[in-house]
């Protein structure tokens, strides 16, 4: 018997991680796809001249805001076939059920100070 309860816990550890933070960090994800749409409507970006391939993004922030509904702040690199990157923080809102809850909020990075690599 306690093999069976040992085993109905291990089996359900991969859905205790479910409870944690949405996974919307995703390049094919709302905010990579909405930065790009940004981008590209303010003329920085163009379909044809973008590496997709090159495209990075990373979740560097999630908190819990109400009932399965979070903010989330990614960092969005987009890479030109000419080697120039362009770098953008999103936020916007995420649940577990839908990483569009809100609209997205475009910052584009345009010169990195200090930091770690100094």
């Amino acid at each position: 018997m306690k093999s069976i309860v040992g085993f109905m816990l291990l089996a359900a550890l991969p859905f205790g991680a479910i409870a944690g933070n949405p996974q919307c960090d995703g390049t094919g994800n709302w905010a990579t796809s909405m930065a790009f749409v940004h981008l590209k409507n303010a003329g920085l970006i163009h379909n044809d001249t973008t590496d997709f391939s090159k495209t990075r993004t990373v979740r560097i922030a999630s908190e819990k805001i109400g009932k399965d509904l979070y903010r989330q702040v990614h960092d969005v690199t987009f890479t030109e076939k000419s080697g120039n990157v362009i770098e953008v923080i999103t936020v916007n809102d995420a649940s577990h059920q839908e990483c569009s809850m809100s609209g997205v909020e475009v910052y584009v990075v345009s010169k990195e100070l200090g930091g770690l690599k100094d």
